[in-house]
């Protein structure tokens, strides 16, 4: 069976898309194996609640601003939030007026725009923060390196990143949007496959 030219090109553009898809996915893998997220979720959609919300992100980023002040890498910043769980709880908790919880996952994000950067959707170790029922609106950021903290220098916290990697989410073209996108729909696809 003979392939005609549409086909042939077809098969080609299709199996480069798989094979750059591959290769994002890979990239943000990387990266994702260099950063903390934090994710804060309120009780409610309410007015109280998104406004307890922003004040125990604050509490919590006041935290963790001292906290890893000196960490070296991700895994002794995850080593250090694992150690004071229980104290970014009782900041967010008496901040917000309401029951929290704190706790470390790996969780999904989609592709998220930033004021100077952008992060690649995908898998990220996180600092997940509810208060009280947890099904209001949430907020997030990166906390390691510390791109979010008040006391944060963007270009400081990029020297923990490769000149690649802070190419990669500080690129102002709009081929990092499509990527991006591709690697949202890889990982849309693999989240949805389980694997």
């Amino acid at each position: 069976m003979k392939l005609k030219k549409w086909e042939l090109a077809l098969a080609v553009a299709f199996a480069l898309t798989l094979l750059g898809g591959v290769s994002l996915a890979g990239e943000q893998r990387e990266l994702s194996d260099k950063l903390v997220r934090l994710h804060v979720v309120a009780n409610s959609d309410s007015f109280e609640d998104q406004a307890a919300k922003l004040a125990a992100r604050d509490a919590v980023l006041t935290e963790l601003d001292a906290l890893l002040r000196d960490a070296r890498d991700r895994g002794e910043a995850l080593e250090l939030i694992a150690r004071n769980l229980r104290a970014l709880e009782t900041a967010a908790a008496v901040a917000a007026g309401d029951f929290a919880r704190a706790k470390l996952r790996r969780e999904y994000f989609p592709t998220r725009e930033y004021e100077t950067f952008s992060l690649p959707a995908g898998q990220y170790a996180s600092l997940r923060v509810e208060l009280g029922e947890g099904v209001g609106r949430n907020w997030w950021c990166v906390v390691f390196p510390p791109l979010c903290a008040p006391s944060s220098g963007t270009a400081d916290a990029f020297s923990a990143l490769t000149d690649g990697e802070t190419a990669l989410i500080t690129e102002d073209s709009a081929g990092v949007v499509v990527k991006f996108k591709a690697v949202e729909l890889i990982g849309r696809v693999r989240a949805f496959l389980g694997i």
